[in-house]
C-alpha cells in the first residue's frame, strides 16, 4: 500500500498542482473519484486486464462512461496513466488529492460510525469538538453499524478515537490477557 501510494503523489500532486492553477478543485475531485470508482469496479477490471483492448479503446470506454463528468485535463490524464501502465493507481491519487485539498483549503473529513443514526445535534458536537481539537473545518460523514453494541468510532485523518461498546470490551480483553 505505501508503495503504490508512494509512486500515485507525483500524479496527484501534479494534479493538485494544475488544478489550483486552474482554480478548479472541486471539479477535480469528482472527476478523481469518479475515475477511481470505475477502476475499481470487478467488471472494468476484467477489461483493463484484457491485453487484446488497446490502450486507445479502453480510454475511450472510460471516458464514455465518464460522459460530461471529465474534461480535456482528465482525459489527458487517463491516457497518461494508461500509457505508464498506472491506471490501477487512480484510487490512490484520487485519495491523496483530497488529502492536499482538505491540507490547503483547511478542512478535514471526519468519518463516525456508530451503534445507532446520530442527530443533527449529535453530529454538530462532534464537528464541534473535532474543530476545537484539530483547529480546522470539519465535514461529517456517518453510518450506522450495530455490531459496535454502543457508541461511535470516529476517524478524521490520522486521528481515530474508538468509543464503541465493542472496542471496550475488545481493550478490556486485551488487559485481562495480558
Amino acid at each position: 500500500m505505501a508503495e503504490r501510494q508512494t509512486i500515485a503523489r507525483p500524479y496527484a500532486e501534479a494534479v493538485f498542482q494544475m488544478a489550483g492553477e486552474q482554480d478548479a478543485l472541486p471539479a477535480w475531485s469528482d472527476m478523481l473519484k469518479l475515475l477511481a470508482q470505475i477502476v475499481a469496479d470487478e467488471q472494468m477490471n476484467i477489461l483493463i486486464d484484457d491485453p487484446d483492448l488497446s490502450h486507445e479503446r479502453l480510454a475511450g470506454l472510460i471516458v464514455n462512461i465518464c460522459g460530461d463528468h471529465i474534461n480535456t485535463d482528465g482525459i489527458n490524464l487517463l491516457k497518461l496513466l494508461l500509457e505508464n501502465g498506472r491506471l490501477s493507481l487512480l484510487p490512490e491519487i484520487s485519495t491523496l488529492f483530497e488529502k492536499l485539498r482538505s491540507d490547503a483549503e483547511g478542512t478535514i473529513e471526519a468519518h463516525v460510525v456508530s451503534a445507532l443514526a446520530l442527530n443533527e445535534q449529535q453530529i454538530n458536537a462532534i464537528s464541534a469538538a473535532l474543530k476545537a481539537r484539530l483547529g480546522r473545518d470539519i465535514t461529517v460523514s456517518t453510518e450506522v453499524d450495530a455490531s459496535l453494541l454502543g457508541g461511535a468510532v470516529i476517524r478524521a485523518g490520522d486521528l481515530v478515537i474508538d468509543g464503541s461498546v465493542s472496542g471496550y470490551l475488545q481493550d478490556m480483553s486485551s488487559q485481562l490477557k495480558g
